[in-house]
């Protein structure tokens, strides 16, 4: 930690790293998505470093993921992405098990979450997984808290809907 109270570089990879991906994990419901989005973020917090201003660290870290994540969905609307076609003489390694570097949620749980319009996503993730105030929520999203408490309330009840129906969220 620098003198005047701002983390280095390091420090942010070492002890929130695990934090980013969790975030990540829960927006994207994909290891390897996630990891893309972390190390994004983790370049985007080495340039913001220099002007952070001490803080709520988590809040600022969940804020840029949350930029992250949401820069991806409007590239990937401007720009649709097409499947390579399957190559049976080509072998990916095996990913690790999201399950190993995050929270565990059941796989019904994230298909829900991962169904739901990003702006209820990005509210319950940070919330009910990032464990966030609902101050810090409002920080990372640029919305008011009114606006956050509102997306939580409807993105938990349409969680529930799909849980309970076992389809996708309206």
């Amino acid at each position: 930690m620098t003198s005047d109270g701002v983390p280095t570089w390091d420090e942010v990879a070492r002890e929130h790293g695990r934090f980013l991906y969790q975030v990540a994990y829960r927006l994207t419901g994909n290891s390897d998505d996630a990891a893309d989005l972390v190390q994004e973020a983790l370049l985007r917090v080495r340039k913001g470093l220099e002007t952070y201003q001490p803080g709520s660290l988590e809040g600022w870290l969940a804020r840029i993921v949350t930029n992250v994540f949401l820069d991806e969905v409007r590239r990937r609307r401007r720009r649709p992405v097409t499947a390579l076609p399957d190559d049976p003489d080509r072998v990916l390694p095996a990913a690790p098990s999201a399950d190993e570097a995050s929270a565990e949620l059941s796989a019904d749980v994230q298909a829900a979450l991962s169904s739901l319009p990003e702006e209820f996503r990005v509210a319950v993730v940070l919330c009910d997984v990032a464990d966030l105030a609902y101050e810090d929520i409002a920080v990372a999203t640029g919305a008011p808290v009114g606006t956050v408490r509102s997306r939580i309330h409807r993105g938990r009840r349409m969680l529930r809907a799909a849980l309970q129906q076992g389809g996708v969220p309206g």
